[in-house]
């Protein structure tokens, strides 16, 4: 291999390593969700959920699937499936907050858009208001959660 051979080859070398690595790291924790949020759920309303790291489901027929959590301001953008009784093929952007001393209820969410054009449009949305839980979603209160 010539030396300007060799010389290049290394210069993209670092080249990729300098780019990639901030974009993985950037990007690592943000898509894993809290393990608070996994499994099934009843909300203070009896609707039934299942939500994995890809699926949130309203029982019985609403699915959304997910393609990004941010843990870091705790918000999901999803696509809302096809099928949904209203809304399908749109966004959905779902803010959520954790409880304290309100057992049985550990979190809750809030539908902060629902029918976005686009998954920027949906995670452009204002967030609500958890300082607020009691009408900072939109007016009306956080769906509050416990484990089924």
């Amino acid at each position: 291999m010539s030396q300007k051979m060799k010389k290049l080859f290394i210069v993209l070398l670092v080249a990729f390593a300098f780019i990639k690595v901030p974009a993985i790291a950037q990007t690592a924790g943000l898509n894993r969700p809290p393990a608070y949020m996994l499994g099934s759920f009843e909300d203070d309303y009896q609707i039934k959920y299942k939500i994995t790291d890809t699926l949130w489901l309203q029982l019985p027929n609403t699915k959304f699937h997910i393609i990004k959590w941010n843990t870091e301001q705790k918000y999901i953008i999803a696509k809302n499936d096809a099928k949904n009784p209203g809304d399908g093929n749109l966004y959905t952007r779902i803010d959520y907050m954790t409880f304290d001393n309100m057992e049985p209820w550990k979190w809750g969410y809030c539908l902060t858009a629902y029918s976005a054009p686009t998954d920027a449009a949906a995670e452009a949305t204002a967030a609500a208001d958890r300082a607020n839980p009691k009408k900072g979603c939109g007016g009306y209160p956080f769906s509050r959660m416990k484990k089924r």
